[in-house]
C-alpha cells in the first residue's frame, strides 16, 4: 500500500497520515469520522518518555554530579567570574525548564492510565459501586464530601470489627453524568 502512496524527499514511503496531510485533507478525519493521529503528540510523548526514563537513571545523576564538579574545579582557574557563574546559572535553568514538562506529561500519562485501570476495575467487579467512575472528574467540593462518607463508613466498620465497606453506604453524589 506504501508504493501507492508515492515516496518522500529521502525515498521513504508517505504513511497514511502523511499522505493525508500532503494531499490537504488535514482536517483531522480519515473519511469515517475517525480523528487523524496527531504526529507532534505522538512523537512528543515518545520522547518525553524516553527521557523521562534516562533522566531517572543513576548514570544522569552520576553526570550531573560530574558536571557540577567540573564548574566547580573550573572556579578558580577563571577566577570565580560573573561568566563562569552564568555558564552554570544557564544551563541549570533551562535543564529545569524543559524537565518540568517532561515530568508533567510523564505524570499526566501515569494519571491517566491509573484511573483507566481503576475505571475497568469498578466497573468489573460486581459490588463496587459504578458511580465512582470517573470520580477524578468531579470537583473538590463533591470530592470533599465522597471523602467524609467513607471516613463514617471506616469509623463505624472499625467500630463493629468489620469490613470497612458495606455495599449499602451511601454515597452523596447529586449531580448525574453527561456521556460521550
Amino acid at each position: 500500500m506504501a508504493a501507492q502512496l508515492g515516496r518522500g524527499a529521502r525515498g521513504a514511503p508517505y504513511g497514511a497520515a502523511a499522505e493525508r496531510i500532503r494531499s490537504g485533507r488535514i482536517d483531522g478525519s480519515r473519511g469515517r469520522g475517525e480523528k487523524m493521529p496527531n504526529l507532534v503528540s505522538a512523537w512528543f510523548t515518545k520522547v518525553a518518555g524516553a527521557t523521562a526514563t534516562a533522566m531517572g537513571s543513576p548514570w544522569a545523576f552520576l553526570t550531573a554530579v560530574t558536571i557540577i564538579a567540573a564548574w566547580a574545579i573550573t572556579g578558580p582557574i577563571f577566577g570565580f567570574s560573573d561568566t563562569w557563574q552564568l555558564v552554570i546559572n544557564t544551563g541549570t535553568t533551562i535543564v529545569t525548564f524543559l524537565m518540568v514538562f517532561l515530568i508533567q506529561n510523564t505524570q499526566n500519562r501515569d494519571a491517566k492510565a491509573i484511573h483507566l485501570k481503576l475505571d475497568e476495575l469498578i466497573r468489573a467487579v460486581e459490588a463496587a459501586r459504578n458511580e465512582l467512575i470517573d470520580v477524578e472528574e468531579d470537583t473538590d467540593e463533591e470530592l470533599d464530601e465522597l471523602q467524609q462518607v467513607y471516613r463514617k463508613v471506616h469509623e463505624q466498620a472499625a467500630g463493629e470489627g468489620r469490613p470497612p465497606l458495606p455495599a449499602t453506604a451511601p454515597l452523596p453524589r447529586k449531580r448525574k453524568r453527561q456521556t460521550a
